[in-house]
């Protein structure tokens, strides 16, 4: 492993430098779009290196300090050389679980979309759920969440809600979400008291650059404007603002209602759509029919990815993995990466 990651650092290394060289020419600001795209890729490159940099000097430094401890024949220094030690080990984990983030769409930001299953109110307060947790999962990360779409339940809980998610690697962590998620617990809606299963399924994608080119024809598109609701006295357009963009060869839907104007709207809707395009394509040229057909499956038993159960014990445990945890408000909480981590750590094994 170690020999991998010196061999892509000097790669990470031998790019900036080209970079660097990019950006010294004289006509470098004459194509703004291209410009800043050289500067967003300098920028992360620059980082990687200087997180692996800033690791090998603090590695540096533990070593000379273990080895005048020897020397001194001095035990003092053991509670503190150990914590120093267990602290590298956690940052090279993370850098080095990073580095198996090299997916075409990794770095990207994400999309996610959260769809309740049957079982009206239960299902839809899981949906909310759901989007409560990401939504803190994102903000410990330092990423950025911003509403897209969503359509309130009649008494609680979320029918749908699309929202993005900004940072690097949103997408490379995020795509282990994709699939479908299952509740048990005691009803807050059941008079009776009575211990109720309810589904949801999320769906991920990576928000694609401006600059990727897709061939839409436009005869191929339904667009349909309708009134945009909400909840609460929320601030809701009387006018036919909100828009939903059908791609009809595929089926694939994307809307938007939270921008103030119908146009803006439409450039958001259209830029989902586009991102699901792309993820759709991508996944139909490497033949993975599974994720194809994934959001056609009933969002019910037997499909789902990960159960979190809150009665009669608590446990939340992913399918895919078996890993398990049973803190559930902790991971209601946002503490999932134990399961991405898990899953990524499968599919690049």
């Amino acid at each position: 492993m170690i020999y991998g990651v010196i061999f892509d650092l000097a790669a990470k290394e031998n790019r900036l430098n080209k970079l660097d060289e990019q950006t010294t020419k004289p006509d470098f600001w004459q194509d703004n779009t291209a410009a800043q795209k050289v500067l967003k890729e300098r920028s992360q490159l620059k980082t990687k290196i200087d997180d692996w940099n800033e690791l090998k000097g603090q590695s540096d430094d533990l070593c000379q300090l273990i080895q005048e401890a020897e020397a001194e024949a001095d035990d003092s220094w053991m509670p503190e050389l150990e914590e120093e030690l267990s602290g590298l080990e956690d940052k090279l984990d993370k850098l080095q679980f990073i580095t198996l983030l090299s997916g075409e769409h990794d770095l990207n930001n994400a999309i996610v979309a959260i769809h309740p299953g049957a079982g009206g109110t239960e299902s839809q307060d899981w949906a909310e759920m759901l989007f409560r947790m990401y939504s803190k999962w994102a903000e410990k990360k330092g990423y950025k969440v911003q509403l897209v779409d969503l359509l309130p339940g009649e008494e609680a809980g979320i029918k749908s809600v699309t929202f993005t998610v900004s940072g690097d690697y949103a997408y490379g962590y995020l795509k282990a979400e994709f699939g479908i998620h299952r509740l048990v617990r005691i009803s807050p809606f059941d008079a009776n008291k009575r211990r109720h299963t309810s589904f949801a399924s999320v769906f991920v994608c990576p928000e694609i650059n401006e600059d990727i080119q897709l061939d839409l024809d436009p005869a191929d598109l339904r667009i349909d404007t309708y009134r945009s609701s909400g909840a609460g006295g929320q601030h809701v357009n009387v006018t036919d603002s909100a828009v939903r963009i059908t791609h009809i060869p595929t089926g694939i839907v994307a809307q938007c209602q939270n921008e103030r104007s119908q146009h803006r709207n439409k450039d958001t809707a259209m830029k989902v759509l586009r991102s699901r395009l792309d993820e759709y394509q991508l996944k139909e040229r490497q033949g993975i029919q599974e994720e194809l057909e994934a959001e056609k499956k009933g969002i019910a038993w037997g499909n789902q990815i990960r159960s979190y159960v809150f009665q009669p014990y608590q446990l939340v445990k992913d399918h895919r993995t078996s890993a398990e945890i049973g803190n559930v408000e902790s991971v209601m909480n946002g503490e999932i990466d134990l399961f991405i981590q898990a899953y990524l750590r499968k599919q690049l094994s």
